[in-house]
């Protein structure tokens, strides 16, 4: 049976259809056009009344009955149990696969998300803000560094949702004034991760949607101004 996917191809969205084409699930996927305010539309907020992407709908969830489903995560780790891949049998490597999702969805997220605001989007510079928030990634990318250095996956030997989750966030540092040379480990996991076919073909799912060009007034209102403060 199909999985509805609602998404929009941002970190968030690419962690789902990563592990959509990773675990060769079937799916169709809806468009949330988050810069237009498509997130707030009553059919999108019957799924996830926190009007964030991504979301799913299982029709096929546990006991045969359908699943709506919000929270990346949450996602993830839905998939992955429901297909007994990509994530470990073993209980203690299970909790440690766990412990890196947590990881992402915590502290990689959350913190590039607060930088890639105040350093690209705020309405003023904040010289605090820019610096809390460069250290905090620089800070973050060094503890992958440090278990990338001694384990093949952050789960440890084999590749799981904890990979997936962090992957589409830590891609690219460049853009955040990061050197990749500075974290080799790192760069090696992304590098490998990137050249999966499945990945490939992740990245791919609405790419054709991605914003071009400087971000327009509706924009920035939808994403970040009061509209999304108002309780639906």
């Amino acid at each position: 049976m199909t999985i509805e996917l609602w998404s929009w191809p941002t970190p968030n969205g690419h962690k789902v259809h990563i592990a959509l084409e990773e675990l060769e699930l079937p799916y169709r996927v809806v468009p949330v056009d988050i810069g237009a305010g498509d997130q707030f539309r009553p059919e999108f907020l019957a799924i996830t009344p926190n009007h964030r992407i991504p979301a799913i709908v299982d029709p096929d969830g546990p006991g045969g009955a359908p699943l709506p489903l919000f929270e990346s995560g949450a996602i993830l780790i839905h998939l992955a149990e429901k297909t007994g891949r990509l994530i470990p049998a073993n209980p203690a490597a299970r909790a440690i696969c766990l412990q890196w999702l947590m990881f992402q969805m915590g502290g990689v997220g959350p913190m590039f998300g607060q930088w890639n605001h105040f350093a690209n989007y705020a309405p003023e510079k904040i010289p605090y803000a820019i610096e809390r928030y460069t250290k905090e990634v620089r800070r973050l990318y060094g503890v992958l560094e440090k278990r990338l250095s001694g384990a093949t996956w952050l789960a440890g030997d084999d590749y799981s949702i904890a990979d997936i989750a962090t992957f589409p966030w830590v891609r690219n540092p460049e853009r955040r004034g990061i050197d990749p040379a500075e974290f080799p480990s790192v760069r090696r996991w992304t590098e490998v991760i990137e050249a999966r076919p499945a990945v490939m073909r992740g990245l791919a799912v609405l790419s054709e949607r991605q914003r071009q060009g400087p971000m327009s007034d509706k924009e920035k209102e939808n994403l970040f101004g009061t509209t999304q403060f108002t309780r639906r």
